[in-house]
């Protein structure tokens, strides 16, 4: 199973930016960044396969960017605008299959997750 640590999270004011960043320790197919605030489901915001095809969640599609350098094994998610309401625990999923999408089920490795708050 391939290990996966993030960082990069932090407090930001709304309309600033953030980058967080997910080292994996091996090879992976498609990999994503999943958010998940206290009483609430997980919920998929971008996802990326080794082609770089990308896929967003409505609610950050425009304003957030996916990216991963696959010879590093390196994935990043660059936060543009962010609003209060996408302050959560953000985690880094990688999945043993192409084209895995904002599905949580197809991922079966993840982070320990790393905290944003967005501060208005």
């Amino acid at each position: 199973e391939v290990q996966l640590a993030e960082s990069g999270g932090g407090t930001v004011q709304t309309g600033g930016s953030l980058r967080l960043s997910c080292a994996a320790s091996g090879y992976t197919y498609s990999m994503g960044w999943f958010r998940q605030v206290p009483g609430k489901e997980r919920e998929g915001v971008a996802s990326i396969d080794r082609d770089g095809s990308t896929g967003y969640a409505d609610s950050v599609r425009g304003r957030f960017t996916i990216s991963r350098d696959s010879a590093k094994n390196t994935l990043h998610l660059q936060m543009n605008s962010p609003k209060p309401e996408d302050t959560a625990m953000y985690y880094c999923a990688a999945s043993s299959v192409v084209g895995a999408g904002l599905r949580s089920s197809a991922y079966t490795s993840w982070g320990q997750g790393t905290q944003v708050t967005v501060s208005s």
